[in-house]
């Protein structure tokens, strides 16, 4: 890779640079509707992101597309669909989807509860990569020669109501679901169009979600069982699912 040239704002030279972006920067008009088409990377424009964290991520995606063409810095953008697994954050409200649906079913087999909360109406879709296959797929474009913007995610979109089925047959449980409509709930629909990915890197994922949710499932309530989840806290992955 060739180092960055005659930058005025850097001392030393950095050959290469990794962003990680987020499925934040599509336009929220095409994810109106629960089944709402996998996003292309092409997508992004005409751009009309969430407000806030879409934008920063766009934006600094754009950054780093002048610094590549202007400078010379070899860039590596990747936009992330949706992260999870183990060791990652469960509780005190920063947890994703498939992290809080594993911990509420958990706690209902350990407590003997016959409910469990769902923010919004469950039919919000979305599409969720292991944690294992996000490292693969992150390792394969840093070392490759690829300088556009990348999905790295899962095209197998399911519902909320579909993950907490998944849990539920995980723990041998059916709960009664209690709906929160007045909890945040995010765009309708989102899943990653991996058809770039899978030409770019000759890879796509592989852990299908049922596995990936027993995974999670089995870690999380050994956690809750052990009682270490107050003391120890993980961020593996904390701030990759969106």
């Amino acid at each position: 890779m060739s180092p960055l040239r005659g930058s005025p704002f850097l001392t030393r030279s950095i050959e290469n640079y990794f962003y990680a972006s987020s499925a934040c920067v599509y336009p929220t008009f095409k994810q109106t509707h629960k089944d709402s088409a996998a996003l292309k990377e092409s997508d992004a424009y005409p751009a009309n992101p969430e407000n806030g964290y879409g934008w920063e991520k766009l934006f600094s995606e754009r950054m780093c597309k002048h610094f590549y063409d202007d400078f010379g810095l070899q860039t590596r953008i990747v936009r992330y669909h949706n992260v999870y697994g183990t060791y990652g954050t469960f509780d005190g409200g920063r947890e994703k989807a498939p992290a809080a649906i594993c911990r509420k079913v958990a706690e209902a087999k350990i407590k003997k509860l016959n409910t469990i909360e769902i923010w919004g109406d469950g039919k919000q879709t979305r599409s969720f990569l292991y944690i294992d296959d996000c490292i693969e797929g992150t390792l394969k474009l840093f070392y490759s020669n690829y300088t556009e913007p990348l999905n790295i995610g899962s095209d197998e979109q399911v519902s909320i109501n579909q993950l907490v089925d998944i849990a539920e047959d995980i723990s041998s449980l059916k709960l009664e679901r209690k709906y929160l409509l007045d909890k945040p709930k995010g765009v309708r629909g989102r899943s990653s169009n991996n058809e770039r990915l899978k030409k770019v890197l000759n890879w796509n994922y592989s852990v299908k979600l049922k596995d990936g949710i027993k995974k999670t499932y089995d870690w999380i309530y050994k956690e809750l069982k052990s009682n270490s989840s107050n003391t120890k806290k993980y961020t593996r992955n904390a701030d990759l699912l969106i």
